[in-house]
């Protein structure tokens, strides 16, 4: 008779229970070797190691007592998985197909039972596969009511467990303010204000010995106790908890708990965190198309974000929606915008409302604060002003926050903000009504894209011409040279550069440009139709500097 070496494998998904002398597991054990016993008669004898998981899920693999039994069986040692039932094993049907793999490689077979399955016949496996289907249909329920109750008890502003912020601690499902280490959180916001650097304030408070509070996890292990480091206190700074407001699936609800930290002051310290933004990691955010899903065109057909690659260069636009799916380049029911020329006009509009938040009430229905309070509007409008100008990725969400929608008309382009997330941003209540702005700037079409100019004829984004650049320092290097060679004649340049006079002649113009033309030339800010065949045409560059001829 040949012997079959059969391991016993249990398993518990919580910890309840398993301190008694005979839990879960021992009952598990106990019936599946009492099962073993029974087919004595066709060779089953149980090793002697037991393989038992107790408080891990059933959703992962990573268990120590399974990964044993797998070591065991790849090294040929046991011949039968004895379970009590088949989601005792794995609740998953990738990881049971997985495991069933493991088990056919040195031919082991997999016995439950309470369900007499058995994976060395077709049939067996075809309803291992069909009940593991509906396990995994009920874990994957369970998460989702488990999902769907923490949203709904954040949305009424409960506190729904874990580690509670720094001056805080448990009481049911609210939070209670610990003085004592509320005073540091304080503190902390103070400092930093003054301070306008998280560098300086870990330093600050290592000198001062003002250290995280001790405190105990729900499971009695102790942290705490050492001092702050940056990442923390960028975490307590950015932290919503100490206004008493729950963030959660993108969006904030008001808690049920007192706030340690005054609004005002948070907000403030906000627009501080943005402005000193530093440094990027990884793909520059800029190359995100940063109106993606806001911008319609002049018919109101949304404007679809794309790109195109050259070499090593990445080009982006934004496409009418029907023009992008025509594939039709040329065709006149839609426009092809790069967004070089709308974003950067866009962000220059945002960043000029909150330097300004005044213009802001005149355009909303908003009453004028008191002095005090408009004094720390302007002050959170500058600070976020400030972070907004750069390219980072919070800069970058928060212009989308509080974009509504771009609307791209022939003759101005209309930017429509959301008014909570702007009024959440400078800390003021504003009437549920989209705030309109609109920025003067006609659309040309140059090839198969359009361009924005604005009314003073740049670009609507500074963009350096290199071509011209590249003319007029080849124009000063050869007026230099006819300069310092009196015998040397523009016909004489030509030969030598292999091109005729005449144009030698006209790219030698460019060395006279007026200086406040050559200013705006290396800014980018000229006038896109001054190009180097408009400044080289005859009479183009008047000699009086102060009345140019274009």
């Amino acid at each position: 008779m040949t012997r079959l070496r059969c391991a016993i494998y249990t398993r518990k998904s919580s910890e309840e229970g398993l301190e008694q002398d005979f839990n879960s597991l021992d009952a598990q054990h106990e019936a599946c070797a009492a099962y073993v016993k029974s087919q004595a008669s066709e060779g089953w004898t149980l090793v002697r190691d037991r393989y038992d998981d107790g408080g891990i899920s059933g959703g992962t693999l990573a268990r120590p007592g399974l990964q044993r039994l797998l070591a065991n069986i790849a090294a040929g040692h046991i011949d039968i998985v004895v379970v009590y039932k088949v989601d005792r094993l794995t609740r998953s049907l990738l990881d049971f197909a997985k495991l069933v793999e493991a088990f056919d490689k040195t031919g082991t077979s997999f016995v439950s039972i309470t369900q007499s399955f058995n994976t060395t016949t077709s049939m067996g496996r075809l309803t291992l596969n069909m009940l593991l289907s509906f396990a995994q249909f009920e874990r994957e329920v369970t998460a989702e009511r488990i999902r769907d109750k923490i949203a709904q008890s954040k949305a009424r502003g409960m506190w729904m467990g874990g580690t509670p912020p720094i001056g805080y601690q448990p009481n049911g499902r609210s939070l209670a303010i610990v003085e004592e280490d509320a005073a540091i959180i304080r503190h902390i916001f103070r400092r930093y204000i003054d301070l306008g650097n998280v560098r300086l304030l870990a330093v600050e408070l290592e000198s001062q010995h003002v250290h995280s509070p001790a405190r105990n996890t729900a499971g009695g292990r102790a942290f705490g106790g050492r001092p702050f480091s940056r990442g923390q206190l960028y975490k307590i700074l950015s932290n919503p908890s100490y206004i008493a407001r729950i963030d959660h699936g993108g969006r904030s609800y008001e808690a049920n708990y007192p706030p340690i930290v005054e609004q005002d002051e948070w907000y403030q310290v906000q627009g501080r965190l943005a402005a000193n933004i530093k440094g990027a990691r990884g793909p520059a955010p800029a190359e995100t198309s940063l109106l993606a899903g806001k911008l319609v065109d002049h018919r109101g057909v949304p404007m679809i974000a794309t790109h195109a690659c050259k070499g090593k260069v990445r080009y982006r636009y934004y496409v009418s929606r029907d023009l992008h799916h025509s594939g039709d380049a040329c065709s006149a029911n839609g426009w092809r915008l790069p967004a070089r020329e709308i974003e950067p006009l866009v962000r220059a509009r945002i960043v000029a409302l909150l330097n300004d938040p005044i213009e802001l009430f005149a355009r909303s229905k908003v009453e004028m604060p008191s002095p005090d309070a408009l004094k720390a509007i302007v002050s959170r409008g500058k600070d976020a002003a400030t972070g907004l100008a750069g390219r980072r990725a919070p800069a970058t969400k928060l212009h989308r926050d509080l974009i509504a929608e771009i609307r791209l008309g022939a003759e101005q382009v209309s930017i429509l903000f959301d008014p909570i997330a702007l009024g959440r941003l400078l800390g003021v209540s504003i009437a549920n009504e989209a705030i309109k702005l609109n920025v003067n700037a006609r659309l040309k079409r140059s090839g198969h894209v359009m361009r924005l100019i604005q009314q003073n004829g740049s670009a609507a984004a500074p963009t350096v011409d290199r071509t011209l650049v590249k003319a007029i320092v080849q124009g000063r290097s050869w007026w230099q040279e006819l300069q310092a060679n009196t015998d040397m004649i523009v016909e004489d340049l030509a030969r030598r550069e292999g091109i005729s006079g005449p144009y030698v002649a006209r790219i030698v113009r460019l060395a006279f440009l007026p200086p406040q033309i050559l200013a705006r030339v290396i800014d980018g800010t000229l006038a896109t139709h001054l190009t180097v065949k408009r400044l080289t045409a005859p009479g183009a560059i008047s000699a009086r500097w102060d009345r140019p001829n274009f």
